[in-house]
């Protein structure tokens, strides 16, 4: 029969293994000296009593021992299977927390690419070549793509508040001067009934002199 020890690597149980080779032995030591066909001839019954009671002794502390090393093999399973456990769950986490950390980077990569291909609409305004800002900014010749885009940005705001700003003047003026053309026509207005009523004042003594001459 193959042994089962053959089969454990653990040498934490070979305390147990000897244990129970020793018992086994001790009991069929004692199995063979109650045998009635093994008892030596010439041998009392008081000395074969006394050989199968130290043999018995024997036998009883091998399995105690037996018993020793069985509970100190449980107890040693039983701390495996607990640090097993943790080690368990301390795996899980880490797992749990690498399974985070791809969703997390599938996320950012996700979003980057949105970003990436998001048609923003500074890319649509009108501004000017990068060629002739930089001989407009020459300080920016050693900026980066990015700095550069948003020195052409505000730039181009900065154009444009301006551009605004003289629009709101010019609109001023235009006002200022539909105001100055309405009164003018208001007074020219104001003129030409004047000169209704003087000439129709005038007609009474216009016909007098037409009768005199």
């Amino acid at each position: 029969m193959v042994a089962f020890s053959q089969f454990v690597s653990d040498d934490s149980l070979e305390p147990l293994f000897a244990a129970n080779r020793e018992a086994k032995a001790r009991t069929q030591q004692l199995l063979d000296l109650l045998d009635p066909d093994n008892r030596p001839a010439g041998i009392s019954d008081e000395e074969w009593a006394l050989r199968a009671s130290e043999n018995q002794k024997a036998l009883f502390a091998a399995l105690a021992n037996l018993r020793k090393e069985h509970r100190d093999a449980a107890l040693r399973v039983r701390e495996s299977k607990q640090a097993t456990a943790e080690a368990r769950q301390e795996v899980d986490r880490l797992h749990l927390e690498l399974q985070n950390l791809y969703y997390e980077k599938n996320h950012l990569l996700n979003e980057i690419a949105a970003c990436e291909s998001y048609d923003h609409p500074y890319r649509k305004l009108p501004l000017i070549p990068v060629e002739e800002f930089l001989e407009l900014f020459p300080e920016h010749r050693e900026s980066s793509e990015h700095e550069l885009m948003i020195a052409r940005i505000t730039h181009e705001h900065a154009e444009r508040e301006k551009l605004e700003q003289a629009r709101q003047e010019l609109l001023k003026r235009k006002q200022a001067l539909i105001a100055e053309n309405k009164k003018r026509k208001e007074d020219l207005a104001s003129l030409d009934q004047d000169l209704e009523k003087f000439v129709d004042a005038a007609k009474p003594i216009q016909k007098i002199f037409e009768k005199e001459y």
